[in-house]
Parts: C-alpha cells; sequence; structure tokens
C-alpha cells in the first residue's frame, strides 16, 4: 500500500536528482557554449525536458505499485 511518506520522498527524489541532471547538464553546456563549442547548445537544449522526464519516470513507478 502506497503511503503518505513514499509520495513526498516521491517528490524529494524527483526535483533533486532532476536539478542536478538538468543542472549540470545546463552548467557543462553554458561552459562549453561560452568557450566557442557550439555542441554545448545540445546540452543546454534538453536540460529541462529531461529533468521533468526523470520525475515522470518516478511518478510512473509509483503508479505501477498502484495498480498492484
Amino acid at each position: 500500500m502506497i503511503q503518505r511518506k513514499d509520495i513526498i520522498w516521491l517528490g524529494v527524489s524527483a526535483s533533486v536528482i532532476g536539478a542536478l541532471v538538468g543542472g549540470m547538464m545546463l552548467g557543462v553546456g553554458i561552459a562549453l557554449a561560452s568557450h566557442g563549442a557550439y555542441a554545448g547548445f545540445l546540452l543546454i537544449a534538453p536540460g529541462a525536458p529531461v529533468a521533468g522526464l526523470i520525475g515522470w519516470r518516478l511518478a510512473a513507478r509509483l503508479a505501477q505499485q498502484l495498480e498492484h
């Protein structure tokens, strides 16, 4: 059975992991772009969607437990 603490930890872990991954992609991408490497824009553009995707996958995993 899913409890309130599971939902709270889902939000905390999704936000922390998403912020770390998205922020790291953004930081590395900006550093590359500011030094003239246009490949840095390939890291900047998907930074936010990747962070959101991580939270979505964690929520989907929790929803699978609700179905059983």
